[in-house]
């Protein structure tokens, strides 16, 4: 099938019988359909405080595989588990809430009513992306899904409504609730990551945008996906992480991370995923073998 295909597919049965299930286990689907990249498909589930959320993303993982396995099919939330094809992500959309009113919502604000408290928090996401990376693409895997071509996030930016931004403010229907609906989507985690660190990291980052009145550059609502790494250098765009390795080292020099993990899980995520990237740099692939053993 093809994304959002209006015909039945082979996985629709299944994909309902994953609703069902989630739905009884109290999670609110909104949406659940097949994705762009063949056998790949899309569950949504409705906003909840942090925590609540991180719990259902867990839920959710572990009713999808379960169902999968009973119809002789292995359902992966590897980040790209098929190399010609779009990769898997998790992304997240996110509001502040204060008094049940939205903070991101000002009915003056620019860009789509965004108040100065959204923009702070935008741009303190942007200005730590580079170090929090490590938690949101945690393995090797990730990284293969953050490459030009497949519709991934790769420059740090945000756009209103623009769905190649790394942050992307979704257009928002006018109506009597519009005001609660105001968000910011980050585009960039995958779901190999531990959804309770990543959380903790994208509220700290945007939190400590807002303490610090941070300013976020101006938006850009042009095809980013289509960006030369020559034209994101002339326009002063910084890109995330190449690979697990410089995830890693800008993770390292992070105080916000260090100080929102605590020591000891800081130290205990770095020390596992400098031993997984350490694994994997000594590793010799079938690709190198057909590609360097007939060398001369």
């Amino acid at each position: 099938a093809g994304y959002f295909d209006y015909s039945s597919d082979k996985a629709e049965l299944i994909r309902q019988a994953m609703s069902d299930v989630v739905s009884q286990m109290g999670v609110d689907v909104e949406s659940i359909h097949h994705e762009v990249a063949p056998s790949q498909h899309e569950i949504d589930f409705k906003y909840n405080d942090a925590v609540v959320q991180a719990d259902q993303v867990l839920t959710v993982k572990s009713a999808l595989m379960a169902i999968a396995r009973k119809h002789n099919l292995h359902a992966t939330f590897m980040p790209k588990p098929i190399s010609e094809y779009n990769g898997n992500g998790m992304h997240v959309h996110q509001s502040l809430f204060a008094n049940g009113e939205n903070a991101f919502y000002d009915k003056k604000g620019k860009y789509g009513s965004l108040s100065k408290v959204a923009m702070h928090f935008i741009a303190g996401q942007l200005k730590h992306i580079q170090a929090i990376t490590a938690v949101l693409n945690s393995t090797v895997n990730s990284y293969k899904r953050l490459m030009p071509g497949y519709e991934a996030p790769i420059y740090v930016t945000w756009g209103h409504t623009n769905r190649s931004a790394l942050i992307r403010i979704p257009r928002i229907t006018s109506g009597k609730n519009s005001s609660k609906s105001i968000r910011c989507e980050l585009r960039s985690p995958d779901p190999a990551s531990n959804p309770y660190l990543a959380f903790a990291l994208m509220l700290a980052a945007g939190l400590d945008g807002i303490k610090k009145k941070m300013s976020p550059p101006s938006p850009i609502d042009e095809d980013i996906f289509r960006f030369t790494d020559k034209k994101a250098k002339r326009l002063r765009i910084r890109t995330l992480p190449d690979n697990l390795g410089e995830a890693i080292k800008k993770m390292e020099r992070s105080d916000l991370v260090r100080k929102t993990l605590g020591e000891h899980s800081f130290n205990m995520f770095l020390e596992s995923k400098k031993q997984e990237w350490s694994r994997y740099r000594k590793f010799v692939s079938s690709w190198e073998v057909n590609e360097y053993l007939e060398m001369g």
